[in-house]
């Protein structure tokens, strides 16, 4: 949409890149936040080449969203308001260290579900007071089902979509057109995944992400899975009797 005005959160993600992009060619009006300052200022000046009508940078930690409604606040003035934010930052964690290491355990957490959700809350409060405005939280179909080779990171992003739910659900009292959107992403070929064997059918480039993420921005919800076919793939896994489930090593 030609002027829509755009919060990414997380803006330096290889997905995020590739979705600013695809709100860049509209003409959009974006804040891009993240934590690496030079590296903002790149895709800032990129995103002005590709059709932009403004972009603003914001360099900070996400992951610490005590000030998160001040700060949000903050950011729709620089653009002279907000229609969408999205939520794109977060950290895989090391599994076998967060059994054994509750700090590194919370820190996964913090990141991955905390802080987001105070971003996420925020958000919906200014979209409710609004009465419209698209706030898209980008989680993983990790969230789906526990299994032992990621239940630290894979519980907060269920947390993260069942918060992205009942926002979605609050917000729909409002009779305007507020809305919430999970976006679930199955594996992606990112630099998050970059020690994993990216072969097969179930791998996605992040500019095929990036697509289901913008189109999540305006339409469908409030669960979204990117791609499409990891919806049957998790209902696969979830409908699995624990019998069967626990002799795997997924």
């Amino acid at each position: 949409m030609s002027g829509e005005r755009v919060v990414i959160l997380g803006a330096l993600s290889a997905i995020a890149e590739e979705t600013a992009r695809l709100f860049a060619a509209e003409g959009a009006h974006l804040m891009l936040v993240a934590r690496d300052a030079a590296r903002l200022d790149v895709l800032a000046a990129d995103l002005r080449l590709r059709g932009a009508a403004e972009v603003a940078v914001a360099a900070m930690d996400l992951a610490e969203a005590e000030d998160a409604q001040t700060k949000l606040s903050t950011w729709t003035q620089t653009l002279g308001g907000v229609d969408t934010v999205l939520l794109f930052y977060g950290a895989l964690g090391d599994q076998a260290r967060s059994e054994s290491d509750l700090a590194a355990a919370r820190a996964v957490l913090d990141v991955n579900f905390t802080s987001q959700a105070l971003w996420s809350l925020a958000a919906a409060q200014a979209f409710e007071a609004q009465r419209r405005g698209s706030l898209v939280m980008v989680s993983s179909v990790a969230g789906d089902r526990g299994r032992m080779s990621n239940y630290v990171y894979g519980a907060a992003k269920g947390g993260l979509a069942i918060l992205g739910q009942g926002i979605a659900h609050r917000l729909a009292q409002v009779g305007g057109e507020a809305r919430a959107v999970v976006v679930k992403l199955g594996f992606v070929r990112t630099p998050m995944t970059q020690g994993f064997d990216r072969s097969g059918p179930l791998w996605a480039d992040a500019s095929t992400a990036a697509a289901a993420i913008h189109r999540a921005a305006s339409a469908g919800g409030p669960v979204v899975y990117a791609p499409w076919f990891w919806r049957f793939v998790l209902l696969a896994i979830r409908l699995a009797p624990a019998a069967i489930f626990h002799k795997t090593r997924l």
